[in-house]
């Protein structure tokens, strides 16, 4: 299957003078292209407590209980995340040690285009609070209808969470925010990040990818995905709702139903033929749905749809088959696996306890979705004695002669010289 036609390449050097702008000119220019892009120029960066406080206080109140059950499932699932450190005595006296140590400060992009994502600040700061991250920004961008502000959903998921660093500023121009600082309208320093996280738009993408290196980032994000590995035990209502369900996020989005059963094939169509006109977003999934990146793999054995599936490294895949957990179980390639009838990608979305911030256009071959350990570096901590140093020393002489830099073996021996007093 084809992916959707995103050339990153083009945005990046369409959005590179934005960025050096950013970095050169810091909220002047963050300010300017928000203007530009969204219509709207707030009076500062960063959204005043009170704005996330009237936020949080106005929301629907359905909605602030939805978002604390969907932080309390995410503290939990990323809970278990967390590593522990180690101890391993490498010989007498000699002591590796692993220590976990979180990042100092994260930047979190949260989407704001075509659809408003208060449920992606909880996938985005649950994992890096979890991490014990001390400094964590969000940005998003301004929004016309909320005074230049984010949206007002987003703003209290970040109330809700206790993150009062709020900018309002979405694109490429955020994510150079994050990356080089500024100082805002008020004179206020706003210090640069260690890592960014979180989906958007190509340009988003083409931005995270001129700043990797001064910064971390979790992943290049690409147009959604979803592939259901399904036989003839499975629904073909569940199927064809799943695959509307995420044909929605965008008119790139891909839905890819990988079957054993030309009649589910067949039910899957109709069931999207019958659901699709009486969605609200029918133009865009209808676009989705009828791209290349989407359509049917009608393959012969359970086995070939595994093989498929990893083949595909699909950012959310579903297992609708007899023995879901045991196919679930073999597969080696996917963002996020969700098993059985009842394990719907739109419950990843909201309130499963995993993330949703997941690898697309095939990288889930080698990279994982948005976790804990996204904020954390491993640190080695080596502790040798007099007697170990002096029992290895001879293997260290050896190895810096063979390298032809002797003056790290000379760091060695030069412990050991006899010295004499004059």
């Amino acid at each position: 299957m084809p992916r959707a036609s995103v050339d990153v390449g083009t945005a990046t050097a369409t959005v590179a003078t934005l960025v050096e702008a950013v970095r050169d000119h810091g909220s002047v220019a963050v300010l300017d292209a928000t203007e530009r892009f969204d219509g709207v120029r707030p009076a500062s960066l960063r959204v005043p407590a009170a704005v996330l406080t009237a936020s949080l206080e106005s929301a629907d109140p359905r909605v602030v209980a939805a978002l604390r059950e969907s932080i309390t499932r995410a503290r939990l699932g990323h809970a278990a995340q967390v590593p522990t450190g180690s101890r391993t005595d490498i010989a007498p006296g000699g002591v590796v040690e692993q220590r976990w140590v979180p990042v100092s400060r994260v930047g979190l992009y949260v989407p704001g285009g075509l659809a408003l994502y208060p449920s992606s600040v909880v996938m985005n700061v649950v994992p890096a609070q979890v991490a014990g991250v001390a400094g964590i920004a969000v940005t998003s961008p301004a929004q016309k209808t909320n005074d230049g502000w984010p949206d007002p959903n987003v703003l209290a998921a970040c109330a809700l969470l206790g993150v009062d660093e709020v900018y309002a500023a979405g694109g490429a121009q955020g994510v150079a925010l994050l990356a080089y600082g500024a100082v805002d309208t008020d004179g206020t320093v706003i210090e640069p990040v260690d890592v960014i996280t979180g989906p958007g738009n190509v340009y988003v993408t083409a931005a995270k990818r001129l700043v990797r290196g001064l910064v971390a980032i979790d992943s290049e994000a690409g147009p959604t995905e979803i592939a259901v590995i399904a036989d003839a035990s499975a629904s073909p209502a569940h199927v064809a709702a799943d695959l509307i369900s995420q044909a929605e996020h965008d008119p790139l989005a891909a839905a890819v139903l990988i079957t054993t059963s030309e009649w589910l094939a067949d039910a899957v169509d109709a069931e999207i033929a019958r659901r699709v006109p009486g969605t609200r977003h029918a133009d865009r999934v209808t676009v989705a749905l009828s791209g290349e990146q989407s359509g049917v793999v009608l393959v012969s054995s359970v086995d070939d749809a595994v093989a498929v599936s990893d083949a595909y490294a699909a950012e959310h895949l579903e297992i609708q088959t007899v023995d879901a957990a045991a196919v679930a179980a073999r597969v080696r390639h996917a963002g996020a696996v969700f098993v059985g009838p009842w394990s719907p990608v739109s419950l990843g979305d909201y309130c499963a306890g995993s993330n949703h911030v997941l690898p697309t256009s095939g990288i889930a071959r080698f990279t994982a979705g948005l976790n804990v350990l996204t904020f954390l570096k491993s640190m080695q901590v080596i502790t040798y004695d007099e007697t170990a140093l002096k029992a290895v020393s001879e293997d260290v002489l050896v190895l810096s002669a063979a390298e032809n830099l002797p003056a790290h073996g000379e760091a060695v021996s030069a412990r050991f010289e006899q010295r004499f007093s004059a």
